[in-house]
């Protein structure tokens, strides 16, 4: 069966891709067992050297996969341009002595002949990146399975691995019933899955042994302290929340926001989103983008209701709309407040232009709501911003696990990614689980709206 694969903003169609069946998936795991023994075999020295070489056709079509990350995906211009180069970024890593000698990491076991990697929908190139980068330096073969919805870039950075034996990455494409044929195959070891906690839960019982990374259902959190800079802080939020439209795993969560500066931070937070730009992401001004299905849409119009009729305030935007009369799945930008410990927000991601805030007592107060109520499946990621940097050290020595990130110290290699704080892509690069990065003070960033001005740089 073929699927019509659409740009989310103009609805127009951009391709074909044929579902895989049981005996495509079988065909493509039998490739990569096939390549798995000269994979293995093959010294480490030599794969660095093929990873690099990845690495490096990556960034010779980083235009080319970008145009279409955005036509597929909704993303903005410089979003698409980022994943890009930080997917390449992935491939170096793992060409490094460090990134190539991974080979018995906990994480990857060397008994394992072939990974699975079923890649998310939101920055689906560079979660793809990581996992077969990842894979590919420990001596595994891969199987990929690319998202439903916008598989085309995906396929299209598949072509980077021509070189490598044959079968050492295979792609099978297709929705949840590939997934689970995939998943559920004996000869699959590794499983590396970012999506929803209904198939996480459903394909658990299909381990017999496999070693599965799971990135799913964890609500992050934005903590804004009484002392927090706010010329600074407001767009910081902003950004990490608005991010690929809001609707990546790896765009900050729900805030806590202290008390005392609660409704100066919302005031200063709706002039801010206020004046973002809607619009096609073909444009390259173009800050947000649309979600990518109608289904989307209209579950993250049920979730702000929700939370509305649960007591929130709405402070901006709240529904769909259509930007330059655009016929895509835009959604307003918005801003709730008042969000009672609990409710949806607290709970739930929401995938889109959404920021929720829940005022509080104090940073003690923040962190005990949100491990009371985040689900905690994957590890979750807490942004703190304050002045007083080691009294937010040591109020979270004690937290869960997960990684907390005071002043949004973002400033290493990989721009806006660098932070690695997308589960998915932590556990494909074999980050630590519990981290802790702190800048002394918040520094603007060149990758934070408006884009607009990025686009000038580009």
């Amino acid at each position: 069966m073929l699927q019509m694969i659409t740009n989310p903003a103009t609805l127009a169609p951009l391709g074909e891709v044929l579902e895989s069946d049981s005996d495509a998936v079988e065909r493509a795991v039998a490739a990569a067992r096939s390549a798995a023994g000269v994979w293995r075999t093959t010294p480490v020295v030599r794969r660095a050297e093929l990873l690099k070489v990845i690495a490096d056709r990556i960034r010779a079509q980083a235009q080319n996969l970008a145009e279409l990350s955005t036509r597929e995906s909704g993303l903005a211009q410089c979003e698409s341009l980022d994943s890009v180069r930080a997917a390449a970024a992935c491939f170096d890593y793992c060409s490094t002595q460090r990134g190539a000698s991974l080979e018995g990491n906990r994480r990857v076991e060397p008994e394992c002949a072939v990974a699975a990697v079923l890649v998310p929908f939101d920055l689906p190139l560079l979660v793809m990146a990581a996992g077969v980068a990842r894979a590919l330096a420990a001596g595994i073969c891969v199987v990929c399975k690319p998202p439903v919805r916008n598989p085309l870039s995906c396929l299209a950075l598949a072509r980077a691995f021509d070189g490598l034996p044959d079968g050492a990455v295979t792609t099978v494409t297709g929705g949840a019933s590939v997934g689970r044929a995939l998943v559920a195959h004996p000869v699959i070891g590794d499983v590396l899955f970012t999506g929803s906690r209904a198939s996480a839960s459903e394909w658990a019982g299909t381990q017999g042994g496999k070693h599965f990374h799971l990135e799913v259902g964890t609500v992050d959190a934005q903590i804004v302290c009484r002392d927090a800079d706010l010329d600074l802080t407001v767009p910081a939020v902003a950004w990490t929340r608005l991010m690929c439209g809001g609707k990546s795993r790896m765009s900050g969560g729900h805030l806590y926001v202290e008390r005392s500066l609660a409704r100066e931070f919302v005031d200063r937070l709706h002039q801010c989103v206020g004046f973002l730009d809607v619009d096609d992401p073909g444009k390259p001004s173009t800050d947000l983008g649309p979600l990518l299905s109608l289904e989307a849409a209209r579950e993250l119009e049920d979730q702000v209701g929700r939370t509305l009729r649960a007591g929130a305030k709405l402070i901006l935007g709240g529904r769909r709309f259509r930007p330059s009369g655009l016929p895509g799945h835009f959604f307003q930008p918005t801003i709730l407040t008042d969000v009672g410990a609990g409710s949806v927000p607290m709970r739930e991601r929401l995938l889109g232009p959404v920021i929720t805030v829940t005022p509080v007592a104090d940073l003690a107060e923040a962190l005990r709501l949100w491990a009371e109520f985040s689900p905690r499946t994957s590890p979750p990621v807490a942004a703190i911003y304050t002045a007083d940097t080691s009294a937010a050290g040591c109020a979270v020595q004690a937290s869960a696990e997960g990684t907390f990130r005071i002043n949004d110290p973002s400033v290493r290699a990989l721009g806006p990614f660098s932070g690695l704080h997308h589960s998915g892509i932590r556990y494909a690069l074999g980050a630590d689980l519990k981290q802790l990065e702190t800048a002394v003070a918040i520094e603007r960033k060149p990758w934070w709206f408006p884009y607009a001005d990025r686009a000038r740089s580009l």
